[in-house]
């Protein structure tokens, strides 16, 4: 019995000790405080009950892993939770609804060794939520936690937490804490719906029936960049807002939009109540908290709020259309859905606390942040930028970008290689792991796979590293890019089998990487497909350089679900100028995968009628098809409208060579291109061709004009096409014989520049009576050719420039241009047409004493001898001339 008695003692011993410790350490009793939630949708309320317990009440928390516990460390930042240690042994492994528990610290433990307070998985390192716990000293004073409650309940304070919540759908609750003292109610709207949706709240008209025409309601929702607002809306009409002929608005419009006219003086703030606090986007969840006044100042739009009375209050969910140029404000669109779904009535009472919202509001997909699908032949450019919206906290500062996207959650295709262009720093090497932390995990980790990467696998913009990664068949559908050296930088890498890109031979990104293009070019026909990068309404991709005058194909999924696939013809920039059209597509297929649109079709490459607009649309394989595209929030058959604009588009379109499966992106005309282009028209279009004209019909002017002439504009047009020739070399970053114009421009290049070599080499012109030498016959014939195959060549290349440049850049002004340059040739003609009938004419009339054609010439020499006519070789002259010399024999004497 001894042994027996001795192993109960030894066993009882550390409880008394636990119980003694926990009577001891006392001084946090009584403080209360709430948890601010990270992600996991925590929320409740932590009171310290003695020295080695606390309760959580009301807690609401979405499962984490077996290894999720509350966590002890020194601070919430990543750094300080991976020095920590478990502080409870419960697994917070499981959903909690609107609990009231009580947990004991590990044994050892007391508060002043948990400065913080967190609920931690430490398998993946992710937090989802904490409390800070008050130094002793400050607690022992009985008013702190008065001060504590006072903050919870104050705007100031966490901002998740109120007094009461309310279910107004399965998909949107309604929270709040009046205060009244104040002339003021928090008010907090969370929703399991997408980025896109808008959440709307307010209050009714006392003075009418149920209904929504009068109400004052706040519409929240976020930017297209993660950003909450919320802002006062008054409804005026069943519709959207609408701006009316008599400058006055109607339907679902601002509060700053209806009072326009006087916000000069007034400002905004006189008329816009409602006061954004707070909001977030967690596991798929939307959480907008704003304040508004009670009684309003704003008699006009604004309904007060009786704090003690029911009222009856109204609410809906929808798509929101973000703020163009037309309309700079937030549109909520039709919500379109029966009642209890999409919107509808309650009756509330906000000075009765009620806590109607059981458990976490869990939404379908979680994974919130942006998408990307990997394609074959498409690089994923890696960078790094700061962490706004990382999907997984805490996080350090800066966290991996993949295509300007913050780490999103990638998609690849097992035997699809990808390929990583690591622009993202030298001290950030990529690699693939199965840990979810990565930055070194081995040494933490030693069961960490690595599937690609090294410490090689980094690099700048100015010098990008290409890692290439090839999943396979025993890859696991869940890997990790992450830093090498930093944790937590990167996110997850979905591995799925098969896709788009193996139904597809060739892919592009287009235009600001929003929406991926495919294609498969089969016979007389193509096979059409596109995904839109980001969650949208509908997708719309369009043959042209632009919207106006295009031919587009739209994809979208109705209310049921169901997809289509229309084509139309634009003409303009308005829903009438959008015409339906009746191309012959085929296999048409649309589907949303998270919100993000994917369609697909099959046309013929020249479609089998005529005369109809559709029928001119073409697809030669041979030339570049221009490709465009579009992305909104709803579109519907039949008539279009202002509510089927698009809210995001491409900035310039994407020429695409369907044979190659090649891409470029087309430019506006770059600046240094068109001094190019200048300054070659003013070498070859105005100073060599001058100074041919000068030598060849200015020969019957006295003097040496001529040939100054000549010799000033040559050397001058030499000089600026050197200048034209470097400015396109420096932009074109080196030479470049592929295309047409650059062949022909450098002919005429080679050609000019002989002229100053051929000028210098002149042999010298036969004195008066001699014949000429052959090597001066063969200069003079050179010299002649040659400059005027440059001048062939260079006009040539003047056209083929301009055509280079249309075809490249789209630009509507190069017709304008090549008319103008068409024009100038035809002058030109014209004016040298002219000068050689005037220069026949004196030659016959002998009034040009000089038979010439172009040579050179200085003032030392002659060289006004016609080389080219019959007579330049006839040395003999008449005996009666004044020229003519007498020569006396003289007999020889022996």
């Amino acid at each position: 019995m001894a042994p027996l008695a001795l192993l109960c003692l030894l066993f009882l011993a550390p409880s008394r000790s636990s119980a003694a410790e926990c009577g001891r350490n006392t001084s946090l009793a009584g403080h209360e405080a709430d948890l601010r939630m990270s992600q996991h949708q925590l929320r409740g309320r932590v009171a310290v009950l003695d020295g080695c317990s606390f309760r959580v009440s009301s807690l609401d928390l979405l499962a984490g892993s077996a290894d999720a516990r509350w966590w002890r460390a020194d601070g919430a930042d990543l750094a300080a939770l991976s020095r920590g240690s478990p502080a409870a042994p419960d697994p917070l492994n499981r959903t909690f609804a609107s609990e009231s528990l009580v947990f004991r610290l590990l044994p050892g433990l007391s508060w002043p060794l948990v400065p913080v307070l967190a609920a931690f998985d430490p398998l993946t390192s992710s937090l989802f939520g904490f409390v800070r716990l008050a130094a002793s000293n400050s607690s022992s004073d009985p008013s702190s936690s008065k001060a504590a409650a006072a903050a919870a309940a104050s705007p100031t304070g966490e901002p998740t937490m109120f007094a009461s919540c309310a279910q107004l759908s399965p998909r949107l609750r309604v929270r709040w804490t009046l205060r009244e003292a104040a002339n003021a109610i928090d008010v907090g709207l969370e929703a399991a719906v997408g980025s896109e949706y808008y959440m709307a709240f307010g209050w009714a008209d006392p003075g009418r029936n149920v209904s929504m025409i009068g109400a004052d309601v706040a519409v929240a929702g976020f930017t297209e960049e993660g950003l909450p607002f919320a802002d006062d809306y008054f409804v005026t009409k069943y519709s959207e807002c609408l701006l009316r002929g008599d400058g006055g608005a109607e339907g679902v419009c601002p509060d700053t939009f209806y009072d326009r006219r006087n916000r000069s003086t007034a400002g905004d703030a006189s008329v816009n109540n409602t006061r954004l606090v707070y909001g977030h986007r967690r596991d798929g969840v939307s959480f907008v908290r704003f304040s508004r006044p009670l009684a309003s100042p704003d008699k006009r739009y604004d309904v007060a709020v009786n704090a003690t009375r029911e009222m009856t209050v109204i609410w809906a969910i929808g798509l929101l259309r973000q703020p163009d140029l037309l309309r700079p404000y937030y549109l909520p669109l039709n919500h379109g859905a029966p009642a209890g779904t999409a919107y509808g009535f309650l009756t509330l009472n906000v000075s009765a606390a009620t806590n109607g919202c059981p458990g976490p509001l869990d939404a379908e997909d979680k994974e919130d942040q942006g998408r990307i699908t990997a394609e074959r032949q498409t690089p994923l450019v890696v960078t790094t930028g700061p962490a706004l919206h990382y999907p997984n906290p805490p996080n350090p500062e800066k966290v991996l970008y993949i295509n300007k996207k913050e780490a999103p959650l990638l998609k690849v295709e097992r035997g699809v290689p990808v390929t990583f262009s690591v622009e993202a720093g030298h001290d950030v090497p990529l690699y693939i792991t199965s840990d979810a932390v990565g930055g070194n995990a081995t040494a933490r980790n030693m069961s960490e796979v690595i599937y690609a990467g090294s410490p090689t696998a980094e690099g700048v913009p100015a010098t990008p590293t290409e890692l290439v990664w090839l999943p396979d068949r025993n890859t696991p559908d869940l890997v990790y890019y992450q830093s090498l050296y930093d944790p937590k930088m990167g996110w997850k890498i979905q591995v799925v089998d098969g896709g788009l890109s193996d139904m597809y031979n060739n892919s592009v990104l287009l235009d600001d990487q929003q929406v991926t293009f495919f294609w498969t070019l089969s016979g007389d026909s193509i096979n059409i497909a596109a995904r839109g990068e980001k969650k949208s309404g509908y997708i719309a991709i369009g043959f042209g350089g632009a919207m106006v005058n295009s031919y587009s194909y739209v994809g979208w999924v109705d209310d049921n679900g169901t997809g289509h696939v229309n084509s139309y013809w634009i003409d303009g920039k308005d829903g009438m100028s959008v015409h339906e059209t009746h191309e012959n597509l085929t296999y048409k297929r649309c589907r949303s995968e998270n919100g993000v649109i994917i369609f697909e079709f099959t046309r013929p490459l020249t479609p089998s009628c005529s005369g109809r607009v559709e029928c001119k649309n073409i697809i030669d394989p041979s030339t570049p098809l221009k490709v465009i595209w579009a992305m909104g929030s709803q579109w519907s058959s039949g008539r279009l409208s202002v509510k089927n604009m698009h809210s995001v588009t491409s900035n310039r379109p994407v020429r695409i060579l369907l044979l190659s499966g090649l891409a470029e992106a087309v430019e506006d005309l770059r600046p240094v291109l068109a001094v190019h282009g200048f300054m070659m028209f003013v070498a070859w279009g105005l100073l060599l061709p001058g100074g041919i004209v000068a030598a060849r019909y200015l020969k019957h002017v006295k003097g040496d004009l001529w040939f100054q002439a000549h010799t000033y504009l040559q050397y001058s047009g030499l000089a600026v096409m050197f200048m034209g020739v470097l400015f396109a070399v420096a932009e074109l970053r080196g030479f470049s014989f592929k295309s047409t114009h650059a062949k022909i421009g450098a002919i005429a290049f080679t050609f000019t520049c002989m002229q100053p070599v051929n000028a210098y080499l002149r042999p010298h012109q036969a004195e008066n009576g001699e014949i000429l030498s052959r090597n001066r016959i063969t200069w003079e014939y050179l010299h002649t050719y040659t400059g005027r195959t440059a001048l062939v060549a260079a006009v040539t290349a003047l056209f083929t420039g301009l055509q280079h440049l249309g075809h490249r850049y789209g630009s509507k002004t190069i017709k304008g241009l090549t008319c103008g340059l068409v024009v100038w040739v035809v002058s030109a003609v014209l004016v040298v047409a002219y000068l050689e009938y005037m220069k026949v004419k004196r030659r016959r009339d002998g009034a040009d004493g000089l038979t010439h054609k172009f040579v050179l010439s200085n003032t030392e020499e002659d060289d006004s001898v016609d080389f080219l006519q019959s007579d330049r070789f006839d040395s003999k002259m008449d005996s009666g001339s004044p020229g003519s010399m007498e020569v006396q024999l003289e007999p020889l004497k022996g």
